[in-house]
């Protein structure tokens, strides 16, 4: 009996098909390891990673969720101030000051908690270290003279002839000729509602509540309403205003788009507009627009008009004018022309035939793309505002451009995020209402 030792050729056909197939399954992971790569030798990645600064990263992650307070002494005259992030409006009184902040007439101890401590005396300053030793810091003939238990500066102090920098996960000391300065850091946003001048500043809620009034000329609702408005460190009011700019923006940058896009979605269309010349340079135009990002034409709108909300949303009406004009027009031409050619038997014009006929078909098409551009809007105002000077884009820049008050732009980022939120959920709500009535 003879034995089959070849293959037929379906069998040849079907077994190279799955050698291919497995010979791509292979391939395509290697291709995507080779490029990541690449791209680490091109972009430098591991430079990158000996160049950064962990502890600084630290000090930034702990001023999202912590405060600093700042124990100040001026040199020149001996006057002690204790201040919340070292603001004039965050400066304690005299008698208000902290309990780990022990002030005498002679010297000032600061207390940093796990056995840290810092001393303010005559003499210059102390840093006592546990399991190092004491860092002592004079001023001899206007040169600062710094003293380590080894003798050796380690890397977390700066040192120089006009200042000496400590920093440890306890808090951060800096000493130069005019002043002194400690930096202890706590846990919340102690002056988010009030500032310490405020009468309402270290009451509790249900004292403010339901308390006797504190402030003789304004009742408690009041007063504390005005005065958190006004926080000045936080600037509540100012906050408010511009997450109020920043959805104007996003409003009316989208449905000014909507309101132009949607006539020339009707002529791009090629059911709706017989001239091909016509369609044609529509359908360029929107390409044209489309092409260029919406950061460019905020640049570009921002030298033709200066800055302001203003510019932002004409920004976004322009880019998206495009997104539109395209979408719309492509909705148009995959519409049921039945339904239309139903209108168009009861001898109805083409007005009349484009509203009974075209749009029913489309506006649920429509309405939801709006919605949806209108959320993306919101998130992207934030940007365009920081270009154009407006919207709480321009504070969160502000903020970070400063690098002093790092807990505002975790304030304004969870601002930005619950502004997206609400308007993802206000987006569904109006989908539901406007398309399926429920």
């Amino acid at each position: 009996m003879a034995t089959l030792t070849t293959q037929t050729p379906l069998a040849a056909q079907i077994t190279a098909r799955f050698t291919r197939r497995k010979l791509i399954s292979f391939a395509v992971p290697l291709a995507i390891l080779c490029y990541l790569a690449y791209t680490a030798v091109a972009f430098d990645l591991a430079g990158l990673a000996g160049r950064a600064r962990m502890d600084n990263a630290r000090i930034l992650m702990a001023d999202f969720y912590s405060h600093k307070t700042h124990v100040t002494r001026n040199n020149r005259t001996g006057e002690l101030s204790v201040a919340i992030e070292g603001e004039g409006k965050g400066t304690l009184p005299a008698g208000k000051y902290p309990d780990w902040v022990q002030a005498g007439p002679e010297s000032t101890r600061i207390d940093l908690r796990d056995g840290h401590s810092v001393t303010y005396d005559a003499a210059g300053a102390r840093y006592d270290y546990p399991g190092y030793g004491v860092i002592d810091i004079r001023p001899v003939d206007n040169t600062l003279v710094l003293t380590t238990p080894d003798g050796v500066v380690p890397d977390w102090i700066n040192a120089s002839d006009a200042r000496v920098a400590i920093t440890t996960p306890n808090g951060r000391f800096a000493y130069t000729r005019s002043k002194v300065e400690t930096f202890r850091y706590t846990m919340g946003w102690p002056a988010f509602f009030f500032t310490p001048e405020s009468p309402y500043y270290g009451h509790g809620f249900g004292a403010l509540l339901f308390g006797p009034r504190i402030d003789p000329d304004r009742a408690n609702l009041l007063g504390m309403g005005q005065d958190f408005l006004n926080n000045q460190m936080w600037r509540h009011g100012d906050v408010f205003w511009a997450m109020f700019e920043t959805l104007l923006m996003a409003f009316l940058g989208t449905f000014i788009a909507a309101i132009v896009a949607l006539p020339l979605g009707f002529m791009a269309a090629r059911n709706m507009m017989p001239l091909v010349p016509v369609r044609f340079g529509l359908r360029r135009l929107f390409d044209f627009i489309r092409g260029v990002d919406g950061l460019i034409w905020t640049i570009v709108l921002a030298r033709a008009f200066g800055p302001g909300p203003m510019t932002g949303a004409l920004a976004m009406a322009l880019t998206d004018t495009g997104s539109f004009g395209k979408m719309f027009s492509e909705a148009l031409e995959n519409i049921d022309e039945k339904q239309v050619e139903g209108i168009r038997s009861t001898g109805a014009n083409a007005v009349q035939r484009a509203r009974f006929g075209v749009l029913p078909q489309v506006m649920p098409v429509l309405l939801s793309q709006v919605l949806y551009f209108f959320e993306s809007n919101t998130r992207s105002a934030t940007v365009i505002g920081a270009i154009v000077g407006g919207g709480i884009g321009l504070m969160l820049t502000q903020a970070i451009q400063t690098q002093k008050d790092w807990e505002d732009v975790a304030w304004y980022i969870v601002l930005i995020v619950l502004m997206v939120m609400a308007m993802d959920s206000l987006s569904g709500w109006l989908r539901r209402k406007l398309i399926k009535g429920v």
